[in-house]
């Protein structure tokens, strides 16, 4: 009986994050709004990249004339994607200084989570299967002004951690629920999770308000 359990649980997750990702792929396929690959690059953005050639070099797994090659490539890097490819060979995924995978985030009988300085699509499937995803969007880059995140969760959860000034609001049957503090810039943008539930969690996490000085 464990036998068989043991070899179900990987194909369903397997067969959940690969229909999943089907999703989001026919979504961009009817969308105009640019990837996060083509995304403008950030002066920040370049230091990042230019601290880990450092480090690579220092370490000794760029040459003299590597690190120059690349640091120059950095400086003259007008996207995103193009200062990802710098460092692809230098660290795993999880530990790139950029993060521009746009596919869904999918938990099934496991934790799964995004953060760091990674790019969140405009429209963002989550599915959280006896799981929790996790989205960390303090050093996040929001590619629209209003996001919205589709979050399927069956006995799941979702976590968002979020930066001060960032409103999320939930709908869910008709509904529409505030979920942070009331924004004090009129045009903050805008996290909007819509919600498929069966028991499932949808918790935010706000930095501590600042108080006023007297």
């Amino acid at each position: 009986m464990n036998e068989r359990t043991g070899s179900w649980l990987p194909r369903l997750q397997e067969v959940g994050e690969r229909l999943a990702e089907e999703l989001i792929t026919a979504r961009r396929a009817r969308s105009d709004t640019p990837g996060p690959r083509e995304l403008r690059a950030s002066d920040d953005d370049r230091e990042r990249v230019a601290q880990v050639l450092q480090d690579a070099h220092a370490d000794g797994r760029l040459t003299l004339e590597e690190f120059e090659e690349r640091l120059g490539a950095v400086y003259s890097s007008r996207t995103l994607g193009e200062l990802v490819a710098v460092t692809a060979d230098l660290l795993p995924a999880e530990q790139q200084p950029l993060k521009l995978d746009g596919r869904p985030v999918s938990a099934f009988f496991k934790k799964e989570q995004r953060d760091g300085r990674w790019v969140v699509p405009a429209e963002l499937d989550v599915t959280a299967m006896f799981g929790t995803t996790k989205l960390d969007l303090r050093d996040a880059i929001l590619q629209n002004r209003r996001i919205v995140i589709n979050a399927t969760l069956v006995f799941g959860g979702l976590e968002i951690h979020v930066p001060e000034d960032l409103e999320v609001v939930r709908v869910a049957k008709g509904r529409t629920v505030r979920l942070t503090r009331q924004p004090t810039e009129p045009d903050a943008p805008v996290v909007e999770v819509r919600t498929t539930n069966f028991v499932g969690e949808v918790k935010v996490k706000e930095p501590p308000r600042r108080k006023r000085r007297r």
